[in-house]
């Protein structure tokens, strides 16, 4: 089995896109520390300053991360993994084949049930019914080959 990655981004950023929000966190940061050095020297800096410096220089942050390709959202699944990262500024989590225990599919998300007691839970979009239906079909694949139990649950509304 090859190892399938699935983006759980809406659209795709091409180059263009990403160097623009590169140097826009450029610009974002290059704004607060120039805030900081202007109005440190004032006697008058409030709360207000430093959220607008917190701010900017997070968005920044977060512009260069998003640039640089580390922020999209993925399910990759391999041979006797799961890679998931469901959150953009988290890491991804690696998930074994004989970490888990079972696996509960229903329409709109998916259980993954660890043997350590833990359950990750993986919610759907409800834009992109055939992306979500790939990745099932994949998850039962990959749940077959490993001989891990899974469960489709349908839910009446």
């Amino acid at each position: 089995m090859e190892i399938k990655h699935f983006s759980f981004a809406t659209t795709e950023s091409s180059r263009f896109v990403k160097i623009i929000r590169i140097i826009f966190g450029l610009v974002c940061i290059s704004v607060a520390v120039f805030w900081l050095v202007f109005n440190i020297k004032s006697f008058k800096t409030d709360g207000m300053l430093w959220i607008t410096i917190i701010f900017l220089s997070g968005f920044g942050f977060y512009q260069i991360w998003s640039g640089l390709g580390l922020a999209t959202k993925f399910i990759e699944i391999g041979t006797d993994y799961i890679r998931l990262k469901k959150n953009p500024v988290l890491p991804h989590k690696a998930i074994t084949a004989q970490e888990i225990e079972r696996i509960e599919l229903f329409p709109m998300n998916m259980i993954f049930f660890l043997k350590s007691g833990k359950r990750i839970m993986l919610r759907f979009g409800a834009l992109y019914q055939d992306r979500n239906k790939n990745i099932k079909d994949e998850i039962i694949i990959f749940a077959d080959i490993n001989k891990i139990p899974y469960e489709i649950i349908v839910e009446k509304l």
